[in-house]
């Protein structure tokens, strides 16, 4: 069973900026595109860095106050007071950058943000080079997998090829991605799979497992491991 990864929702056409590109270039690529950062690459398009609205804006903060100084100023002050004089990207770019690759799963890239505080992730090659930008948004896009694209999957990946459930067995119902699974089987170990199997399905919210059982094999494996011979 494949999960969607990275590469299935990243957008390939990236615009980028080089370490020279001067502040008003890249402001104009910016909205040019309707995107609210852009890489810095070099010539072999190995991501360098990032420039973001928040990197720009510090010139537009500090517009009307050039020599507000303060004797002592915190690092974070010092970065936004550099980054407001700054004319070209490589003086701009918040660097290094955070990221990722087209094999990721879509749950470690969405931990990877949230973990480094950033609202897109650059996705790298094998050799370092850009390939594609995957954004918050990208990864909310599994969602949108509709509610018989998944049934499908679960049906067809999880019942019949991974668990090898006769047709009829189990019913499978999904409404905007809850799956409900029905129905019995006749070991709890794999009912228990089903569930956890259906839950890593791509576009799946939340899985309903009320699927019976006849024999509680979890049991037997607790009192005898070494004979109990549990699915997967």
């Amino acid at each position: 069973m494949r999960m969607w990864q990275v590469g299935d929702v990243m957008t390939r056409d990236v615009a980028t900026v080089g370490e020279e590109t001067p502040y008003r270039r890249i402001v104009d690529v910016l909205i040019r595109r309707g995107v609210s950062a852009v890489p810095v690459v070099d010539s072999f398009r190995r991501v360098l860095g990032v420039v973001s609205e928040a990197d720009l804006l510090h010139k537009v903060e500090r517009a009307g106050h050039p020599d507000e100084r303060r004797v002592f100023e915190g690092r974070r002050r010092r970065t936004a007071g550099e980054k407001a004089d700054a004319l070209v990207a490589k003086d701009l770019m918040t660097a290094p950058a955070v990221t990722t690759t087209p094999q990721a799963s879509l749950p470690a890239a969405a931990r990877l943000m949230d973990r480094e505080v950033v609202k897109r992730l650059p996705v790298l090659d094998d050799l370092g080079r850009l390939v594609g930008i995957v954004t918050r948004s990208d990864l909310l896009r599994v969602h949108l997998r509709s509610d018989a694209e998944i049934r499908a999957d679960v049906v067809q990946e999880v019942l019949r090829r991974v668990l090898a459930v006769r047709d009829g067995l189990v019913t499978v119902q999904v409404r905007d991605g809850e799956v409900t699974l029905d129905g019995r089987l006749d070991r709890r170990s794999a009912v228990e799979l089903a569930g956890r199997l259906a839950a890593q399905v791509s576009g799946v919210v939340q899985v309903h497992n009320v699927i019976g059982y006849d024999v509680d094999d979890t049991t037997l494996m607790e009192l005898d491991p070494v004979h109990a011979t549990p699915i997967a």
